[in-house]
């Protein structure tokens, strides 16, 4: 049976258990609203540790003014009780007062440098120091050996590992593989914001990642590869905030260089935004 904790004192009594019996903690973060991505980080987190924490926490300071944070679905309920069948050990659910003592406004802050300045930092002002922050205090609390983050939010990765290094924080860092629908859409909780008559037409995104891929390989020039893919995304009806493609650093290549690359879109259809990525040499 999954342990749900609220409270800090009892989460460290839980952690302080586990460490006096010399287990190894691996700990997953999420913002709830669970499904079968998140699933399968509890199940690579199971593989590196002897105990798997989760956290269903919904963080207001990396949501922006006219984003979806009251309208963000909250399921904890069915989130435990999926995180149960996936192998989770403990749940942990903290409120905003518990994670945010003095109110998220008078908070103490964490930013990332460098690497949060273009893409999703620069459409989402602010987002990535929500991130860093509230992963911040998600490390102090529960002090894990490992952490598992997915590779679907590409850039947060690149963040949240620029974090561990440079806070010097004793965490090993594991990235899952992104689960996909049969169309190749991402699995993403805001997914069920598409109606039905977007649905069809969400996995494209997977589509022109692919296609960008190819062309890349192909060796057509980047800023082609990125216009043709603006223009098919643009065709199926999205709002297109970036089609890019990138060093894994996520700094610009130069065409004609070797070496691996990563293709990155964000994306709006109707109401809902939606963001991917492939990974390719």
């Amino acid at each position: 049976m999954i342990e749900v904790i609220s409270d800090l004192a009892p989460l460290r009594k839980r952690i302080c258990d586990w460490r006096c019996a010399k287990l190894r903690i691996a700990f997953v973060p999420t913002m709830g609203n669970l499904h079968a991505g998140h699933h399968s980080l509890i199940k690579l987190a199971r593989q590196h540790a002897d105990r798997v924490i989760a956290s269903v926490f919904v963080n207001p300071t990396q949501f922006g003014p006219n984003e979806d944070f009251s309208r963000y679905p909250r399921t904890p309920e069915a989130d435990a009780a999926g995180l149960e069948a996936a192998g989770c050990d403990a749940l942990w659910l903290p409120s905003v007062d518990t994670m945010y003592p003095y109110g998220v406004h008078g908070a103490v802050r964490m930013q990332v440098p460098g690497v949060t300045d273009t893409l999703e930092g620069a459409h989402r002002p602010g987002h990535f120091d929500g991130v860093a922050t509230v992963v911040s205090r998600l490390f102090n609390q529960v002090q894990p050996d490992v952490a598992v983050f997915g590779r679907k939010d590409y850039q947060q990765l690149a963040v949240i590992r620029y974090l561990v290094r440079d806070m010097a924080f004793p965490i090993e860092l594991f990235a899952g593989e992104t689960l996909r629908e049969s169309d190749g859409l991402a699995m993403s909780s805001r997914n069920q914001y598409l109606t039905a008559e977007e649905r069809p037409r969400a996995g494209e995104i997977h589509r022109v990642l692919q296609v960008m891929r190819a062309a890349t390989m192909a060796g057509t020039p980047r800023a082609e590869v990125e216009a043709e893919a603006r223009a098919r995304l643009g065709e199926t009806g999205f709002t297109v905030d970036y089609a890019v493609l990138r060093r894994p650093d996520l700094s610009e290549p130069v065409d004609g260089e070797d070496g691996p690359r990563v293709a990155l879109i964000a994306a709006r259809l109707g109401r809902t935004r939606l963001i991917d990525n492939i990974e390719f040499q």
